[in-house]
């Protein structure tokens, strides 16, 4: 079957559902999927806290792999929120439960993820 634009936005609208559940039912309660704002999208799953952080989470459901260009958008929209860690959630292909979906991000994401402070640009 060849996936069209209807198609790929129903199939990313149900990624980003059960993403956002899986973590509302075993992280916190207030997390849930965000509706679109354009040119300053904030993410797809808002209310998602570590450390004090807002953390900024892009979900993709796509058949073919372009992480750094999902990684610099989710960049973008972490400072369109003023969040401390962006992140990007992805389908594994071949798997449907929310569980085994797989999270990438940069190293510098990760830092901030854990000691909850955001490391400066390196030069």
């Amino acid at each position: 079957m060849t996936r069209n634009r209807r198609s790929a936005r129903s199939a990313g609208t149900r990624f980003e559902t059960l993403i956002a559940t899986y973590l509302n039912v075993h992280v916190d309660d207030r997390i849930e999927r965000r509706r679109t704002n354009g040119a300053k999208d904030r993410g797809d799953i808002g209310g998602l806290r570590h450390m004090g952080q807002r953390v900024v989470i892009e979900c993709k459901d796509s058949t073919s792999s372009t992480i750094g260009t999902w990684l610099t958008e989710a960049e973008t929209e972490r400072g369109n929120d003023d969040a401390g860690v962006a992140v990007v959630a992805h389908k594994r292909r071949g798997k449907g439960a929310a569980g085994d979906q797989l999270v990438t991000m940069t190293m510098r994401d990760f830092v901030s993820l854990l000691t909850g402070t955001r490391p400066e640009e390196e030069p």
